[in-house]
């Protein structure tokens, strides 16, 4: 599955949008993305630390290999081959291997345009297809988020619950909503 397209077609200001499947070849695309993320301190839990090589490398290394195992679903968005988006399902094991924790990041000059609603569509339809067990998606959203929260309740994931003051970011603390969706 690496590097396999899953959608191919024009973003809302139509510029030429793919999402695939990640392989070895996006090292550095990855790794410039999760850092400009964490340099804007923004609803991720980097908050202006800066990864090395070395360590997006053994992620990169990781995820491939889960990917094969069928153990999580990683889809990448890219507009004109510029990496702007990122969704990922992560199957867990054990007494609850039928939940996958699902994430999503799109960049800054991309948000608002309906990239990351296909993205969190898409990649949930991936993982129904090849994650075999999966019967519930959860994610965790910073309360302060309101568009993601949006979104997420757009596509049916409902609250489960709420951890006060659970994230400090940016100098204050917010909620930490957890929500899920069966599938």
């Amino acid at each position: 599955m690496k590097g396999k397209a899953i959608y191919k077609g024009k973003s809302k200001t139509s510029q030429d949008l793919i999402l695939r499947y990640p392989r070895e070849e996006d090292l550095d695309d990855l790794l410039g993305y999760i850092n400009t993320l964490s340099a804007e301190q923004t609803f991720i839990r980097f908050q202006g630390e800066q990864l090395i090589h070395e360590e997006e490398k053994e992620y990169l290394e990781k995820i491939l290999l889960r990917i094969k195992e069928k153990k999580d679903i990683h889809i990448l968005a890219f507009v004109e081959d510029q990496l702007v988006g990122k969704g990922d399902i992560r199957l867990r094991d054990k007494i609850d291997a039928h939940v996958g924790d699902f994430g999503l990041t799109i960049a800054k000059d991309y948000r608002g345009q309906g990239i990351g609603s296909l993205l969190l569509e898409k990649t949930i339809n991936e993982a129904k297809k090849n994650l075999s067990g999966l019967k519930i998606i959860s994610l965790g959203v910073f309360g302060d988020n309101g568009i993601a929260i949006q979104l997420y309740q757009k596509h049916g994931f409902v609250e489960y619950g709420r951890l006060p003051k659970g994230v400090f970011r940016q100098g204050q603390f917010v909620d930490h909503i957890y929500m899920y969706k069966e599938i």
